[in-house]
């Protein structure tokens, strides 16, 4: 067994983005080399509506895939395929923006929203794929119990458990984990994959020796290791666990779209300004 070790802790940035929602910018393109394919992670977690509700209108995507994951809340969303929709707790989309998609995601007034939305880097040969979507409802996520732990298995898989979506272009593992106070859980993954965790609650502990516990809001990335351990330290814990092999892939990267080369970037732009950017309609 060889376990994995704490390489990096990330608290990320307070921002705004959209028309107006507060955020936790806990990793961006400044860290793509570190946690490749994934590209960005904005956590947010707010009980007044004012911090969310302007959403996020209208707006493109080319070359990534943008996931939305739940634990409380909800989010109206539509895109130029014709689909529309709500997420809610415990829900997830998974949107596969391809060649080029233009949609809106608007949060809901509600007591309180919390989750996360991830950015996946498609790899070079699927960037212009055809776009698609993903909608993961709370009733097609399995849950495993076992010795304190609660697991959602979003994608991938977990114990022999199928997630509830499985992806196409990079075979992503997406865990919601639920751990009781002072227990400890440990996962199996391939030793090369990027993987990290992003703590929405409690304190955890990643050794079982010689280390000070790591707190909610932050994201931990880990090395290189074929087993994952962690303690709930003294409190309950939740946090979602992210794993994938990397694309060592170039990124060229302009707002919402992200491509390999500058040429392929300043063509999408081109393409938005003469409204020829949508190749599939619906």
């Amino acid at each position: 067994m060889s376990l994995r070790t704490v390489r990096k802790v990330l608290t990320g940035r307070a921002s705004i983005d959209g028309a107006g929602v507060h955020l936790v910018r806990v990793f961006t393109r400044d860290e793509t080399e570190d946690f490749d394919p994934f590209l960005m992670l904005d956590a947010f977690d707010s009980t007044n509506p004012a911090d969310y509700i302007k959403g996020f209108p209208w707006h493109p995507h080319r070359g990534i895939e943008t996931i939305t994951y739940l634990i409380h809340g909800e989010i109206v969303h539509g895109d130029s395929l014709g689909n529309r929709g709500t997420i809610r707790d415990g829900e997830c989309q998974w949107m596969t923006a391809g060649s080029g998609i233009i949609h809106q995601e608007m949060p809901q007034a509600q007591e309180r929203i919390l989750g996360a939305q991830l950015w996946l880097n498609l790899p070079k040969g699927d960037k212009m794929t055809e776009p698609s979507y993903g909608d993961i409802t709370a009733d097609q996520v399995p849950q495993i119990q076992e010795q304190g732990a609660t697991i959602r298995v979003i994608s991938g898989g977990c114990l022999g458990t199928p997630g509830a979506f499985q992806p196409k272009y990079v075979q992503a593992t997406y865990l919601d984990v639920e751990l009781e106070a002072d227990k400890e859980w440990s996962f199996k993954t391939p030793g090369e994959d990027t993987l990290f965790v992003y703590i929405f609650q409690g304190q955890a502990l990643f050794q079982p020796t010689g280390e000070e516990p790591i707190a909610a809001k932050q994201a931990v990335l880990f090395g290189e290791g074929d087993t994952f351990w962690v303690k709930a330290a003294g409190e309950d814990l939740r946090f979602i666990l992210l794993a994938a092999k990397p694309l060592h892939e170039p990124i060229a990267w302009g707002g919402p779209i992200v491509m390999n080369t500058r040429e392929e970037l300043q063509l999408a732009f081109d393409e938005l300004k003469n409204d020829t950017f949508i190749k599939h309609r619906s």
